[in-house]
């Protein structure tokens, strides 16, 4: 039994040491396997980038082509010359021509050459990157299985050492047994002789021939046995000597394989893994590199070409270029010369003389064509004013168009976003501006051709030229008059919003609260509010009423003016300084918008805010609480949260200088958004905040006026009405307490206090509850 246990041992061992030697062949095959993946991944790699390289050299290359093309087909239409510089006579406009089309040929041959780059030398350094990569690879290869190779020669050693020395042991512990057996044998052996001799010395006389022949037959045994020990102890020694030599092999065997196994696997692996890459990631770095200065040369020498474009841009001289076509063309605009006085035949006279017989004609003509001379003058001076002031405001209708571009640019960080900026509502209204140039254009010409005779010459003028002329009157007054001083210290557009709401006692400005009202009153459903463009005279007529401390909207304007309102409003607030939100806050309140929970985002926003001054609060309060009103008429007026937010997000929070605004944009117009959208969670309301709050149901500002002194009236009367009855008391009360002037509107205003700067607030309590805009009748 403990034979077969111990052959049960030993298979054990046996298989363990096979199944251990089974996992290392696998690994060195794993390993193969793996370095040739690695091989193969990178040789894709750069296929697909000299792919890429070829492909974008054909795009840069078919895009320069095509730049070279337009700029011949522009040129052959006897277009600038090649030098413009060395033109004297060259105009300004012609120049700017000059410079672009230059600027575009030199653009197509930057990127004719980014083309020869791309795909001569960094293609093809690719692909010998990749043959290295794939004999380097190869070469590793075979190295790292001559390494497997030597290695398992090894292991196989091992094997072969452990076996011999089983074997020599097994032989020595087997001769042993054998040696001891001997000796077992050879002490029973003493034992017999011993007992026998006793025996024999009581006989030693009876029996003494018969002992003398039983003698050498003991002797003989005796030393027979004692030779078997010898040769057996002989026997041990020799296997027990070869064991020792087998069991030591296998030792130093053992040590020889775990020193190369740990070796192969901490370090040959390793440098094999290094082989493989050597020189892989410094020649794909240097290929890239060379890519992005390919890249920057290209991107240098177009942001050269444009800067060049700026300074013949900044060059445009509409003087210059008059005296240079008058150079130029001497001849034709030169003065001819002037016509002499030819006597008839003799008469030698050749000035004027006045006889006595001609004094009473002559003189009352003089003096009539002084005094009309007169009134030419004085009708002259006018037209130049009057042309003046039209030329200005077509000069600011052709810029609004540019300045709408440039702000669309600024505000879009896609071309997504872009295109919706371009949509229906955008082309309705630069139609609108379009007309409008067309009219002031048609206006200026028809001053330019005299006074009074463009008017006869066609008729009854339009009448939008007929309100072009009333505003062309209105500035020329504005001119002759000297313009009162504003009422205020401080100053409302471009000033400080907080000192001046102390100054002047206005807890909300007027041109905010007059603005939101007009709004209110007329365009809470106007298609475009606040996206569309107002006419730039009316918005710079309104500006400067406010500024003077009037009301420009009591009165005067109607709600074709709701555009020139809504620009005036986004002026203002555009205009402050410091803005409303200030900039230490800025990154703050960006890292807020990007919040996802919307609970978070809006208490993080609060918190934010709670350092604003309090009459800053108050006006931002108020100004969202209107957004919020006016997005729920999206449906109508086509500006949801959304895209109220793009148009008041550079207005109330412009980007601090030294930032990407189209990377910020977003995030500026998602907070907006949010003030938009939770103006009661993001404001304290007024409660802890007193101050004017924003009602949706409101009056025009005469009602309101007439209504505050129709209530100061009745303070001043002596209360003895105590009799009357209650109906008298009601109708009183429904009196003071006229309905909302809005069309459909059941709801009755509040009651009339006295108006005064003392008592502001009290014109500003909240109005009832208003019905949802569902159930509300529309006007």
């Amino acid at each position: 039994m403990a034979a077969h246990g111990k052959l049960r041992r030993e298979r054990g061992l046996q298989a363990e040491y096979e199944a251990q030697v089974k996992e290392m062949r696998w690994q060195l095959s794993e390993q193969l396997r793996c370095l040739e993946l690695q091989g193969e991944l990178r040789r894709e790699l750069l296929q697909e980038l000299a792919e890429f390289m070829r492909r974008r050299a054909e795009v840069e290359l078919e895009y320069s082509r095509g730049l070279d093309k337009l700029a011949e087909r522009f040129s052959g239409r006897g277009g600038p010359p090649l030098c413009p510089r060395k033109e004297p006579s060259l105009l300004s406009p012609l120049h700017c021509w000059a410079v672009l089309l230059q600027q575009t040929r030199q653009q197509s041959r930057e990127s004719a050459t980014l083309s020869e780059v791309l795909a001569g030398p960094l293609a093809q350094r690719l692909s010998h990157i990749a043959e290295d990569v794939g004999r380097i690879v190869k070469r590793s290869k075979d190295l790292e299985q001559q390494l497997q190779d030597e290695l398992l020669e090894v292991v196989s050693e091992l094997q072969t050492a452990k076996k011999t020395y089983q074997v020599y042991h097994m032989e020595s512990v087997n001769a042993e047994a054998k040696l001891r057996e001997a000796e077992r044998q050879e002490e029973k052996r003493a034992g017999r002789s011993a007992a026998s001799a006793v025996a024999a010395a009581a006989a030693a006389a009876a029996a003494t021939a018969t002992a003398t022949e039983a003698g050498p037959l003991r002797k003989s045994s005796l030393k027979k046995g004692g030779r078997l020990v010898e040769k057996r102890q002989a026997k041990f020694l020799e296997h027990k000597l070869k064991c020792t030599k087998a069991r030591n092999e296998y030792l130093l065997s053992l040590a020889s394989v775990n020193a190369a196994v740990s070796n192969y696997y901490l370090r040959d692996v390793l440098d094999l893994m290094d082989c493989c890459d050597t020189g892989f990631h410094l020649a794909l770095g240097q290929v890239l590199r060379s890519y992005t200065a390919a890249e920057s040369r290209t991107q240098a020498s177009q942001m050269q070409g444009l800067g060049s474009l700026e300074e013949a841009v900044e060059a445009l001289d509409p003087p210059g270029d008059k005296a240079k076509v008058l150079e130029v063309h001497a001849v034709a605009f030169c003065p001819p010369l002037r016509f002499d006085y030819h006597p008839h035949e003799g008469d030698e006279v050749a000035e004027i003389r006045v006889e006595m017989e001609l004094r009473d004609e002559i003189l009352p003509r003089a003096q009539n064509i002084q005094s009309r001379l007169d009134r030419q003058t004085i009708e002259t001076e006018e037209v130049s004013k009057t042309l003046k002031a039209t030329l200005q405001a077509l000069l600011e209708v052709v810029a609004s168009e540019d300045g709408d571009v440039l702000d669309s640019l600024q505000a879009s960080p896609s071309t997504e976003s872009l295109k919706s900026t371009s949509s229906d509502p955008g082309a309705r209204q630069a139609g609108r501006r379009r007309g409008q140039q067309q009219e002031t254009e048609t206006f200026y010409i028809m001053v330019g051709r005299g006074s009074g005779g463009g008017g006869q010459a066609t008729g009854r003028e339009p009448t939008s030229v007929h309100h072009r002329t009333q505003y062309t009157q209105r500035k020329l007054q504005k001119s002759r008059h000297p313009r009162p001083s504003s009422q205020y210290n401080q100053k409302l557009f471009g000033g400080d919003m907080e000192k001046f709401i102390q100054s002047s006692g206005q807890p909300v400005p007027l041109v905010v609260e007059s603005c939101v009202r007009f709004i209110n009153l007329n365009g809470l459903q106007h298609e475009g509010i606040f996206r569309v463009s107002g006419a730039q005279p009316r918005v710079s007529e309104i500006r400067e009423a406010f500024e003077r401390g009037e009301d420009p909207l009591v009165e005067g304007c109607t709600a074709h003016d709701l555009d020139s309102v809504a620009g005036v409003l986004k002026l203002y607030f555009r205009s402050l300084d410091p803005p409303l939100f200030p900039p230490d806050l800025f990154k703050e309140l960006l890292a807020s918008a990007e919040l996802e929970a919307v609970a978070e985002r809006v208490e993080h926003v609060s918190r934010l805010l709670a350092q604003l001054p309090g009459p800053v609060l108050v006006v931002l309060r108020y100004l969202f609480a209107f957004l919020n009103h006016l997005a729920q008429y999206s449906d109508e007026n086509m500006m949801d949260p959304y895209n109220l937010a793009v148009c008041f997000g550079p207005t109330l929070l412009p980007v601090p200088a030294g930032q990407d605004p189209v990377a910020l944009q977003g995030r500026v117009n998602q907070l907006v958004q949010t003030l938009i959208v939770q103006p009661a969670r993001v404001f304290p309301p007024p409660t802890l905040l007193p101050g004017p709050i924003y009602e949706k149901c409101m009056m025009p500002r005469s009602d309101l006026r007439d209504a505050q002194l129709e209530g100061l009236v009745g303070e001043n009367e002596p209360e003895l009405e105590a009799g009357t009855s209650a109906q008298e008391d009601g109708e009183g009360e429904r009196r003071r307490a006229p309905s909302c002037p809005r069309p459909g509107c059941p709801l009755p205003l509040p009651a009339r206090t006295p108006f005064s700067p003392q008592t502001w607030t009290a014109a500003w309590r909240p109005w009832p509850a208003f019905p949802t805009r569902a159930a509300r009748p529309r006007s």
